[in-house]
């Protein structure tokens, strides 16, 4: 059973930075597109940013020049950096990865970021 788990959430004021990380195993880090989304309370969950086993990138618009999306293929991991928080930045962020071979999404648990003025 492939797990995903996030950490690196909290609390930082606005204007300040995180760094997320997404520990997957060495299968979905190789072979499946993966991302981050987030949901904050009340609203819907929405994409974050993805990374597609080509090493190609996307960002949704409000995080373009703020946000980093990596991956560290050594530990397993997937990144992403975050700079110039904005307090709707808040919400929980999820690890999200998609496996073809398999045809499986996978989640992680989530990690919240509160983002204060």
């Amino acid at each position: 059973q492939e797990e995903l788990v996030e950490s690196g959430g909290g609390s930082v004021q606005a204007g300040g930075s995180l760094k997320l990380s997404c520990a997957a195993s060495e299968y979905i880090i190789r072979y499946c597109d993966m991302g981050w989304y987030r949901q904050a309370a009340g609203q819907e969950r929405e994409l974050v940013s993805l990374i597609r086993t080509d090493g190609t990138t996307t960002y949704t618009d409000p995080m373009k020049g703020r946000f980093t999306i990596s991956q560290d293929k050594a530990k397993n991991t997937l990144n992403l950096q975050m700079s110039s928080l904005k307090t709707e930045d808040t919400a929980m962020y999820l690890c999200w990865a998609y496996c073809s071979g398999t045809l499986r999404n996978y989640w992680g648990q989530g990690t919240q970021v509160t983002v204060s003025s």
